[in-house]
Parts: structure tokens; sequence; C-alpha cells
């Protein structure tokens, strides 16, 4: 049996954390994060790819990418992107690959704009508030689908 293969996709600023708003998403950097999933992909016996881009159509590249490369799993944070992204949604459910949204903070906790997740629609799961746990528990959920 060959390895599952996850695609963890992260969206705009993410590539700041550790710098952006530490009281609420942390000083981890996105470094850190990414460690942190190789190892739990490890434990889990799943290879991992990461993806991050501030550019929306970089995304939706990504997310058709992940079609063709045959992949059985997409881990999304979409970040500002959930909020806006009608073509993320679309991307994720032409692709019907196994999509979990992950939030490191609880967007249904902050600005009421936050409390719109377009592409929750297209995914099989949502983990929000979590810090960067989210991730892996996403990937624990993915390894067993």
């Amino acid at each position: 049996m060959s390895k599952k293969n996850i695609l963890v996709i992260n969206g705009p600023n993410m590539n700041l954390l550790g710098i952006r708003q530490p009281e609420i998403y942390g000083s981890a950097t996105y470094k850190d994060l990414q460690l942190m999933i190789f190892e739990e992909a490890e434990k889990l016996g799943v290879a991992v790819s990461c993806f991050q881009s501030n550019h929306e159509g970089e995304l939706v590249e990504a997310i058709q990418k992940a079609y063709f490369k045959k992949m059985d799993g997409i881990i999304i944070n979409p970040a500002a992107y959930t909020h806006t992204s009608v073509a993320l949604l679309d991307a994720v459910k032409a692709v019907g690959i196994p999509t979990v949204e992950v939030h490191i903070s609880d967007p249904d906790s902050r600005e009421e704009f936050r409390h719109v997740s377009y592409i929750r629609a297209a995914c099989i799961a949502t983990i929000r508030g979590h810090g960067l746990e989210g991730y892996l528990e996403a990937l624990r959920l993915l390894a067993k689908a």
C-alpha cells in the first residue's frame, strides 16, 4: 500500500507567523509550523508537502495541481480568503479531493466579517481555534480517511 499524499495550503500572511499578531496567532514561525507538520506526517506514515501564497490565483492553481498529482487530501488555511473567495470554493469542489479547513484562531469569536467561510461548504471538516495543533488534527483526520 502506498503512502497517502497530503497537501497543506496556507493563504495570505501566513508566512508572517511569529511576527503577525502574536497575541492571536502565537510566536511560532511558519517554518516551525512546517516542521511540526512534517514530524507528524512521518509518525503517521503519510507524505506531505506545504505551499503558501499571498495570491489567490496561486492558491487556486495549487488546488488544481493537487488533482493532477493525485493528492489524497488537502489541508487548507485560506486565511483572509476564507471570507472572500468563491474561487477557492469552486476549485476545491472541482477537484473533489477530501479537504479540511483549518484556522489557528477561531474566526467565529472575532470580527463579524470573519464569521463567513465560503470554502467550508466544500470541506469534510473544519478545525478552528486549536492553534497550530489544528493542522496536526487535520493531518490525522485525512490519514485515516
